[in-house]
């Protein structure tokens, strides 16, 4: 398979030098399904710490340093018609095939369980997995993390999903990002989670998360996949492959970085080819089918091409035969009507005209017409044959024509009326010389006016030859937009074709497509013809725009432009109709295929997908939300909002000096550079800026509500069985690293 990259370019210079192949990103595929075995070592009475979050369920006990299970939280149902019988498959196993890929769904509506069932079977799944008694019940306590100020409806299901179905001991619940800031010895600061589906900003004085003061931004790892499938389903809508959320998720993973100083910046000059634009293009191959076209020997090639030069050699014998028998009818022809003109001479002129007549000839005119014309086609047949040329002289002396018909006898009388019928063609001949001798001298009068006005108002000549070269490229453009429009079969322009096409079809049709008022003249009167715009239809039928009317407009523009060049200092190479068609100066190209040609026929380059402004793009809405339609304040905004409105100076400059980053997609490229300068820039410059990442943004949660479980101090903050049926489900026991109880 040869790659448009590959091919061998000549520059300037004369020398050829191969262009590298650009290096290819594979379109990255859901993680295959592994066999996770159940555990037999089944941990009674120990906590076990789950970590639920909308895109990743980590599940281990508390004396474990890492999560026994992490799969995906998701869930779908397959039916098998065969035994009747309906499957149910959870976490990575859902990506088995591609049927039960499709029907994955989760159990949250954004960061909010929407379906109790979905979730029921996400834990059954977990629980088994540890070990956990197959009659359902849990003997653990549960440690499990909620979203930031968890609706109190949210708390309580959750409560009795725990307590009733499960039976647990005991129970509590905390905010994700704060265990993750314990685990990492945070004390007083500033907590930033860029999560799955949202993030928020949430200070935090001597351990404790101060809620009321917590910001929310509706951005995060989903939303940001779902904008980045959108924006290349919009770059390629005919795209040949199947793209899915989990394919953006993990392109935005691998791809995209946050713009480190300044998004203006990042995009200055972006796609400019002659800055390094391969490595800030990637190009994604999605998987693809090659067709590989057999390949034929030298032998067999020349085999082909003597057989073509055979078929063609009969090709010409045949037409050679067809000419032959053509120039032998014709011939015959001639001998026949010379035959009938000799007895004009033997006959009489009654019985002569009537021979006329049943030849089908008007008087003898038409027959000396007909002979003159068969023997120009026979002199011409032969002389092609022979590759002579033909010779337009004809006589210019008329003898008899100034002769009266007294004076002459019936032979002299035909051959006046010939020198007759030769004098007008000669005469009409020469008309059209003169026509032509007339327009040469009007063409160059019209050249000497116009370098007349050229020399005297150079101004208003470049200012003229601008507007007519516009009104040109405009009827181009014009064109190419109905021919792309014919090829959209809803488009406007297709619909009019296809009334078109109806009305010249009926049985009555109306003139130039208008219909006629009922009551009015006759309606069968069909006027269609009477004025020039009613053949345009013929023109609106045809699928295809007017070659020769194609190739006219492009000369003109050509000579348009090149006295535009000779003459006109502010028109350049760069502003003619070539170089704007030149893929090599195309924006659109460059956003689309990057710097390299694109070859329609290469069902590689039909399969990949170029990331360039994309990979920006998309993060970038973190800090500006605005750019993918959210009505909402940047992560910058609600971080110094808190810090400089929200919180007592002495507090908000302890805070400042540890800005905590955690969450997923928080673990983007540039993420804590581009906060860093973006928050040097609003808060007050005697203000000393920390941030630091989480040890691992992903599982410091889940390690961060191990280590908070581990005390016993700790383990008095949950609430046990006795508590929830004694308070019901409502009852909120709170504690330094969960949500506050509101009325």
């Amino acid at each position: 398979m040869s790659h448009p990259s590959s091919r061998v370019q000549t520059p300037i210079g004369g020398t050829t030098s191969p262009i590298q192949p650009p290096k290819l990103y594979p379109l990255p595929e859901p993680p295959t399904p592994a066999f996770i075995a159940s555990y037999t070592d089944y941990k009674c009475g120990v906590p076990i710490v789950l970590d639920l979050g909308t895109w990743q369920t980590r599940v281990g006990y508390s004396i474990d340093d890492t999560p026994r299970l992490a799969y995906p939280t998701q869930l779908a149902r397959y039916r098998d018609r065969k035994i009747l019988r309906t499957f149910t498959l959870v976490g990575s196993d859902v990506n088995l095939d591609a049927n039960t890929r499709q029907a994955a769904k989760s159990p949250f509506d954004g960061p909010l369980v929407a379906n109790w069932e979905y979730l029921e079977a996400i834990l059954d799944y977990a629980f088994v997995k540890l070990g956990v008694s197959s009659d359902g019940r849990v003997d653990n306590p549960i440690v499990m993390s909620e979203i930031l100020a968890c609706p109190l409806s949210q708390h309580r299901s959750m409560q009795e999903l725990l307590f009733e179905t499960y039976s647990v001991p005991a129970a509590t619940f905390g905010i994700d990002s704060l265990f993750s800031y314990h685990y990492n010895n945070g004390s007083t600061g500033l907590v930033i989670s860029a999560a799955h589906e949202t993030t928020h900003v949430l200070p935090v004085i001597n351990g404790r998360g101060i809620l009321s003061q917590a910001k929310r931004l509706n951005w995060g790892g989903h939303p940001a996949a779902s904008s980045l499938l959108s924006l290349v389903q919009l770059k390629y809508p005919h795209f040949p492959g199947k793209l899915t959320p989990q394919h953006a998720e993990l392109l935005i993973k691998d791809h995209c970085y946050v713009a480190p100083i300044s998004y203006a910046d990042e995009m200055d000059h972006f796609l400019d080819r002659d800055d390094n634009l391969d490595e800030r293009d990637h190009i994604i191959q999605a998987p693809f089918t090659e067709i590989i076209q057999p390949t034929k020997t030298e032998e067999e090639l020349a085999r082909i091409a003597e057989r073509r030069k055979e078929s063609g050699r009969k090709l010409q014998e045949q037409a050679a035969k067809i000419r032959l028998e053509k120039l032998i009818k014709k011939e015959q022809e001639l001998e026949y009507y010379r035959g009938i003109e000799a007895k004009s001479a033997e006959v009489s002129q009654r019985e002569f005209a009537r021979t006329l007549e049943a030849e089908g000839f008007d008087d003898e005119s038409g027959l000396l017409r007909t002979i003159r014309n068969l023997e120009k086609s026979i002199k011409r047949s032969r002389k092609q044959d022979i590759g002579e040329e033909e010779s337009d002289s004809e006589p210019q002396m008329f003898s008899l024509l100034d002769i009266p018909d007294d004076q002459l006898d019936e032979s002299q009388i035909k051959q006046k009326r010939h020198q007759r019928l030769l004098k007008s063609n000669y005469e009409a001949r020469m008309r059209a010389k003169a026509e032509k001798k007339k327009e040469e001298e009007r063409r160059k009068e019209v050249e000497r006016k116009d370098e007349e006005w050229r020399m005297n108002d150079l101004e208003g000549w470049i200012k003229s030859r601008r507007e007519q070269r516009d009104q040109v490229l405009q009827k181009i453009k014009e064109k190419k937009r109905l021919k792309e429009e014919l090829n959209n079969r809803r488009s406007h322009a297709s619909q009019l074709r296809m009334k078109s096409i109806a009305n010249l079809a009926s049985d009555t049709p109306t003139s130039s497509g208008r219909k006629r008022r009922r009551g009015g003249a006759n309606e069968d009167d069909d006027t269609f013809g009477a004025n020039d715009e009613d053949w345009a239809v013929y023109r609106d039928i045809a699928n295809a725009s007017d070659t020769e009317e194609d190739e006219e407009m492009a000369e003109t523009v050509r000579k348009l432009e090149e006295q535009l060049l000779t003459f006109d200092p502010d028109f350049s190479l760069d502003n003619t109709l070539d170089a704007q068609n030149d893929w090599t100066n195309s924006l659109i190209h460059a956003f689309l295929r990057g710097s390299r040609p694109f070859d329609p026929s290469s069902r590689a380059e039909a399969h990949q997908i170029h990331l360039n402004i994309e990979r920006v793009r998309v993060p970038e809405v973190t800090f500006q939300p605005s750019i993918a339609g959210l009505d909402q304040a940047g992560v910058v905004e609600l971080a110094s909002d808190v810090v400089l409105r929200r919180m007592p100076r002495e507090d908000a400059t302890v805070a400042c000096n540890d800005i905590f980053l955690t969450g997923g997609y928080s673990l983007l490229k540039g993420f804590d550079e581009r906060l860093l300068h973006e928050l040097r820039a609003v808060l007050p410059v005697d203000m000393d800026l920390t941030i630091r990442r989480a040890q691992d943004g992903i599982l410091d949660a889940w390690k961060g509500m191990r280590k908070w479980v581990s005390t016993k101090e700790n383990m008095t903050k949950m609430t046990t069985r006795k508590e929830y049926e004694e308070y019901g489900p409502a009852y909120i026991k709170e504690h330094e690293m969960g949500n506050m109880a509101i009325v």
